[in-house]
């Protein structure tokens, strides 16, 4: 049947209301109904799976006639009227008119473009009035100030004047003093010219009883000069003996550190402040010959928290969907992250909450200390990151995976890791 209308021209929205549509009824159709590039996207989330899968969702509906009628018999079935013009969601209707061929899908389409403009025209407009307003206080607020600035101005003119009268009768004032102070210093010209003849005579009989001092002066310094030599050799003496010392405790902290690289060398041993390996994941590792065993209860939980140097690896939505789907995400990440800091500070344990970082629109969620908060990289997700730690770490490690996934079990599991269900870790946080 050829397209009523160009599926390349659809409107964003339109598209993503197409998607939505696949996604919703994309679980529940026959294996044999689900179009081979689809089946991956059959275990997400539906919100996950609309907003990962909408390309191929959209380009299946288009492309494939058998996938369009069996998404079209399963909203009639199970959730019937919603697709219809009736309904008021102009989307909706354009989305059916466009999976059915009806005739009229173009008008539809052009219909709920337009409604949807109308939306944005609506919000633009109402964000200049918002903006009409604000400016308007402002220029009262800055009318207010101006007025103020006058007022201030012609204060400041007033005392100004009165200032500049003062300073006049300081200057006056200054004049008289000045006057006084240079006849003063005639005067004191005068009684410094006849205190210089009498330090002049004073000064000769004084020279003369300097040189006598000089000379003697002359005779205590060089049996001081003698005296300095004979210490300074002292010194030297007891510097080169300190230098021997020091040399012979050099030579004998260089054996002893010799003696301990080789001893660190002998037994493979490495300094323990350096990263760790969940620090330095860049891809996907080897897989380990060995595989871990599930735990299923709490008391299986507190056994291997009680391992020493265990490393808790946590699915981040996977558990905060489990424990409290009403919180939007930004709450769920950042009431789990403060939940798992408080089991590290209570145990010791190594954490790291690994989130899917695409659709995060805030500032992702800082780690606490004692846990590392990690979020995959576009295109990337979460599942191929816990599973990309789990292979950093060293063999022999014991590492618990929590998750509810059954696929991201068995793989951590093959590499040695011990999955743990979601609900047994937030039964022990709970349990505090």
């Amino acid at each position: 049947m050829p397209d009523v209308v160009d599926w390349a021209q659809l409107p964003e929205p339109l598209r993503v209301r197409l998607a939505e549509i696949g996604a919703t009824a994309l679980p529940a159709l026959p294996a044999a109904d689900v179009p081979v590039p689809l089946r991956r996207f059959v275990r997400f989330a539906p919100g996950k799976r609309a907003r990962l899968g909408e390309p191929a969702i959209v380009a299946e509906l288009h492309a494939n006639a058998g996938f369009r009628t069996a998404v079209l018999a399963w909203w009639d079935e199970h959730r019937p009227g919603e697709l219809d013009a009736t309904a008021g969601d102009a989307l909706s209707a354009a989305a059916a008119a466009v999976l059915s061929g009806d005739p009229g899908a173009p008008e539809a389409v052009a219909a709920a473009a337009r409604r949807a403009e109308a939306g944005e025209l609506r919000a633009e407009r109402d964000t200049a009035l918002a903006r009409v307003d604000k400016l308007t206080v402002e220029l009262e607020r800055l009318r207010g100030e101006l007025a103020e600035a006058r007022a201030q101005a012609r204060t400041v003119d007033d005392r100004r004047d009165a200032e500049y009268q003062q300073l006049r009768r300081r200057v006056s004032e200054q004049g008289a003093r000045l006057r006084a102070a240079m006849d003063a210093r005639e005067a004191a010209e005068r009684a410094v010219s006849e205190l210089r003849k009498a330090a002049d005579q004073e000064l000769a009989a004084v020279r003369t009883v300097r040189d006598r001092e000089r000379d003697r002066a002359e005779a205590e310094r060089r049996r001081a000069d003698r005296a300095a030599a004979e210490v300074a050799a002292a010194r030297q003496a007891a510097k080169e003996a300190r230098q021997a010392d020091e040399v012979r405790l050099g030579l004998l902290l260089d054996t002893l550190g010799g003696a301990v690289a080789g001893l660190r060398r002998e037994l493979v041993l490495g300094g323990g402040s350096g990263p760790r390996p969940a620090d330095l994941v860049a891809g996907a590792g080897r897989l380990g010959d060995g595989s871990g065993h599930a735990a299923d209860d709490l008391a299986a939980l507190d056994a291997l928290l009680a391992v020493s140097s265990v490393h808790l690896v946590v699915d981040g939505y996977n558990v905060s969907k489990t424990g409290y789907p009403e919180l939007p995400l930004a709450d769920q990440r950042t009431r789990l992250v403060g939940q798992l800091a408080a089991l590290a500070a209570r145990t010791g344990v190594e954490i790291t909450v690994v989130f899917d970082g695409a659709g995060v629109v805030t500032a992702p969620t800082r780690g606490s200390r004692g846990v590392r908060v990690l979020f995959s990289a576009p295109g990337v997700l979460a599942d191929d990151v816990i599973r990309q730690l789990v292979a950093a770490e060293p063999e022999g490690r014991p590492v618990v995976v929590v998750t509810s996934d059954r696929a991201v079990a068995r793989s951590v599991r093959r590499r040695g890791a011990h999955p743990l269900p979601s609900a047994v870790l937030l039964a022990r946080l709970a349990r505090g």
